[in-house]
């Protein structure tokens, strides 16, 4: 297989010398008494694919979640495209719009058709005509391998398709950066590929990704950089061939030891 990771970058590299697309400096988040991000600091470069693993509970999602700030922080700066992360109202409307979110639900209007699901947004969100959005929502539905599936409801498809209408539609807002936060977690094993391979798909083609997942495969196909979180820290990141050939903590070690034996 072509490195993806190399043709994912390849149309970036005016972006690498500039201002990072995400930046999270000194970040922390607190549930109550838990400490669930400590002292986050991190950049996504435009055109970059970073995946974050880790064990469960190390704070990964709630990562993915504040840079669009479903989550807010207690402390630190979020900037997308050098701008921080207004609190509320039209700017974090106006933000969301920038920052595509593809969760594990797939959280599709049920009584919706697909192609409905996918031109709300462009249309109430981005101004865009009807005629506009539909066309471009084909386009992606297209690109998803789900064409066929426009004029159906979410719960005529199966899993791996509602997921893929997911990523369609968080693509018809023309985002800056798309954020997945396990976006395989509620599919059937037989599911899971198709998914994974859309997302592969983006990757090739220059999308600015941060992907939370368990699977290890991806990580090592489509990333540019890992990183490793655990106990609400980054403790390391690197490229995936360095950190799942050479991992340099203990905790990866660990952590590396139990899923590859798996």
């Amino acid at each position: 297989m072509p490195n993806v990771a190399s043709s994912a970058s390849a149309d970036t590299s005016a972006g690498t010398t500039g201002e990072p697309l995400v930046r999270m400096t000194g970040v922390n988040k607190h549930f109550g008494d838990l400490h669930v991000l400590r002292e986050i600091n991190l950049e996504v470069r435009r055109g970059e694919v970073v995946v974050v693993i880790g064990p469960s509970g190390s704070g990964k999602s709630t990562l993915c979640r504040t840079i669009n700030r479903l989550e807010t922080i207690d402390d630190g700066t979020i900037l997308i495209d050098g701008k921080e992360l207004p609190a509320e109202g039209k700017a974090l409307a106006r933000l969301r719009a920038d920052v595509g979110m593809v969760f594990q639900s797939f959280n599709l209007f049920a009584h919706k058709s697909v192609l409905q699901n996918v031109t709300l947004g462009p249309i109430r969100v981005r101004g865009k005509s009807s005629a506009q959005a539909k066309e471009r929502a084909m386009e992606l539905l297209k690109r998803v391998g789900v064409d066929n599936q426009a004029a159906k409801l979410p719960a005529q498809l199966s899993g791996g398709q509602q997921q893929r209408v997911a990523i369609a539609r968080a693509l018809a807002m023309d985002p800056k950066v798309m954020l997945f936060d396990e976006p395989t977690s509620a599919l059937d094993p037989e599911m899971i590929n198709e998914v994974l391979d859309t997302m592969v798909s983006l990757a090739k083609q220059g999308m600015t990704m941060i992907v939370v997942t368990h699977e290890m495969g991806f990580a090592r196909r489509a990333a540019d950089r890992v990183v490793f979180m655990a106990d609400g820290q980054i403790v390391e990141q690197d490229t995936p061939e360095e950190f799942f050939s050479h991992p340099k903590s203990d905790r990866a070690k660990d952590f590396l030891g139990k899923i590859l034996n798996h």
